[in-house]
């Protein structure tokens, strides 16, 4: 056996985090948690954007098979869906979940959302994966302290949408092991267009910068599993949307080399993606292929996926 890596926010104070966690909850009497700036006084009830009041709503939890291999181990990645998002991409294929939360998902206080992370763990999940966790981080901060006071010991992966405000992100150094952001578009007019957020490259490029910062490259252990570092998902786009080629180059040349990409081709027709077209049809084999390889002609050492 290899050295164990102990999970980050093992490695911190109680009362740190606790401060940490306290300052978040107070953001949501007028809520700018993420880029979006709502406003709006979601400790009263209200909501914004994401559709979601002041505690986390989650929509399913369990071991996925199905997430990038260092995460899935011998049970599957510890997944915890969290409902409502702040991006509400118009082709968003788990819409059933980020629309509309309050069909598709329970309420959690701190201790629930423990409970669940503790039962994740115990089936053999070789991590917690958070799954659009950034309108909710107060409530999996305070889950967090929770459930390491009963004994969690596992890495904590936070997979997000890329659309992080980077002082909130500066509240997770130390508590986060792994990020997996999504980096979705290049341009503003598409991110405009596709999510109402122009300003959704800028903000991923900040996003990602700090993610790495905090856990450099993606450390990869030797049975294979992740326990620390960077993983950037891209989805490839019909007709090119996303400017595929403009995002790898970023991340080569501005991030590393030996950033961990997943191209993805899972891409096909959902939710609204009808009203814009190409959207309205699935990715094309060669549309995946030229992606994957623009990634490597970029000089990405490290290219997930099928091509």
């Amino acid at each position: 056996m290899g050295k164990v890596t102990v999970p980050a926010y093992l490695n911190l104070e109680d009362e740190t985090l606790r401060a940490r966690q306290e300052r978040l909850q107070q953001r949501l009497q007028s809520c700018d948690l993420c880029p979006r700036r709502c406003r709006v006084n979601r400790l009263n009830g209200e909501v914004g954007i994401c559709s979601t009041p002041a505690k986390a709503r989650v929509a399913s939890a369990g071991p996925h098979p199905g997430e990038e291999r260092p995460l899935v181990g011998r049970s599957g990645s510890g997944t915890i869906f969290f409902a409502g998002c702040n991006l509400g991409c118009i082709f968003c294929q788990n819409f059933d979940i980020s629309a509309y939360p309050e069909r598709s998902s329970r309420e959690v206080d701190e201790q629930a959302l423990g409970q669940v992370m503790l039962r994740l763990a115990g089936l053999g999940c070789p991590n917690i994966n958070l799954v659009t966790p950034t309108h909710v981080i107060p409530t999996i901060l305070g889950a967090i302290r929770w459930a390491a006071g009963r004994g969690l010991n596992v890495p904590l992966v936070y997979n997000s949408g890329g659309y992080d405000s980077v002082d909130v992100l500066e509240a997770l150094d130390g508590v986060v092991d792994i990020y997996m952001p999504d980096f979705k578009y290049w341009s503003p007019e598409v991110a405009g267009q596709l999510c109402d957020a122009p300003d959704y490259p800028e903000i991923a490029r900040a996003a990602i910068r700090e993610m790495h910062r905090q856990v450099g490259d993606l450390q990869i252990n030797e049975e294979g599993i992740a326990e620390r570092g960077l993983l950037v998902r891209h989805l490839v786009l019909p007709g090119d949307l996303a400017d595929s080629e403009k995002i790898l180059l970023y991340l080569a040349q501005e991030i590393s080399q030996d950033t961990f990409v997943n191209v993805m081709a899972q891409y096909r027709p959902a939710y609204r993606a009808h009203e814009h077209p190409p959207l309205d049809r699935p990715v094309q084999r060669a549309e995946v292929a030229r992606a994957h390889t623009l990634a490597k002609k970029a000089g990405l050492s490290r290219v997930y996926g099928n091509p």
